[in-house]
């Protein structure tokens, strides 16, 4: 297969617009969302090779910096947490898997105006932060895959750190090519980058292998803390503020317990409601198939895709389990009704009509997904 032939059709056109769009920038700021992810540090790799590749000067940046689990991944240049001392004067900005100023940081967020900037992500919700140019492409599994078919279309190969990045986010984002998103196209990309070189064993066992004990026990904690509410439809489990402190342990340590929520059977939906402080909580939602925890999300404020999304609301631990709680049911109930006229419109004559919406009142009445 020639490399061209790895970007999708429905693609190509982006890709080379990507590409092009690349070419005219210089002196750029490449940025991720803050508390970056795998995605977002392959993204910010793979973006840092193309430019490099392209002869134009960059710097990375994302705040606070890699997390612990991924310090030992190889960037092409330094990575910055601040704009007080760069490299050079920013002109542009390359911004990645994020779809809101507010998400690149407060800093950030404040000088966008007064630069160029391009937009890569696959995020719902928006066409794009871009002054110059956005790709916002919610059907790819990962805003790495987008930056890899950028780099196809530039002409150049996925060998090397470049190809790393693609991988590192491919691996995250699909949750190492399990989840849904996990397309032919996906595997054709991974198959290809594996095939050039690249070690998918070591990047796992280098992600994976990377607890504390601190870690260990604060997810044997939550494991025990974790409940089942709305009819055991939906996994729940609240972090507090003193549970890192007890076991030393960070933030960033919880990563992917969510996911372990939604193993539990018969829930339709997963919640991990994190203290941020007395008065401020993230939350973490994950669902299967037509599950839309995104839309549940949207409902606080927050964002994300159809089965995995979050935010943060500024409320205390008990009164942002209640809103949560409450956005599900009305989500839920919602669908129900949808459901129940869809279900109606399909039946024939009143009486069978009115069947229908006695189905779908009944339905609309029930708590959970």
């Amino acid at each position: 297969m020639l490399q061209t032939e790895l970007v999708p059709q429905a693609y190509r056109a982006h890709a080379e617009r990507m590409a092009a769009a690349l070419t005219g920038l210089d002196r750029v700021v490449v940025a991720a969302h803050v508390h970056p992810d795998g995605d977002a540090v392959g993204s910010l790799a793979a973006a840092g090779h193309i430019l490099r590749a392209l002869g134009r000067r960059f710097m990375l940046y994302a705040r606070p910096g890699l997390p612990r689990y991924l310090d030992f991944f190889t960037l092409p240049a330094p990575l910055y947490s601040s704009l007080e001392r760069p490299p050079f004067a920013p002109r542009a900005a390359l911004l990645l898997d994020c779809g809101e100023p507010e998400r690149l940081g407060p800093e950030l967020a404040a000088a966008l105006p007064r630069l160029k900037s391009v937009n890569i992500d696959h995020h719902l919700g928006g066409s794009g932060m871009g002054s110059l140019d956005n790709w916002v492409e919610p059907e790819a599994a990962a805003t790495a895959q987008l930056v890899g078919y950028t780099a196809l279309a530039a002409g150049l190969p996925l060998t090397g750190g470049l190809a790393q990045g693609v991988l590192l986010g491919l691996v995250t984002d699909t949750g190492g090519f399990a989840h849904g998103n996990t397309s032919a196209a996906v595997l054709a990309l991974a198959a290809h980058l594996v095939a050039g070189g690249c070690d998918l064993a070591a990047l796992r066992e280098r992600m994976d292998n990377t607890w504390t004990l601190g870690h260990l026990h604060l997810w044997g904690e939550l494991m025990g803390r974790a409940q089942l509410l709305e009819n055991g439809s939906v996994a729940f489990c609240p972090v507090y503020l003193e549970d890192f402190r007890r076991h030393q342990a960070m933030k960033e340590d919880l990563e992917g317990f969510v996911e372990h929520l939604r193993r539990l059977r018969g829930t339709r939906a997963a919640v991990l409601l994190r203290e941020d402080a007395p008065e401020r909580c993230k939350f973490s939602l994950r669902s299967f198939g037509p599950v839309d925890v995104r839309a549940v999300a949207a409902r606080l404020g927050g964002g994300g895709h159809r089965n995995a999304a979050g935010g943060t609301v500024q409320l205390s631990m008990p009164a942002a389990q209640a809103a949560l709680l409450e956005a599900i049911r009305q989500e839920a109930q919602e669908r129900a009704v949808e459901e129940g006229s869809a279900a109606q419109g399909t039946e024939a004559g009143s009486a069978a009509g009115s069947g229908a919406g006695s189905a779908a009142d009944s339905q609309a009445g029930q708590v959970g997904f």
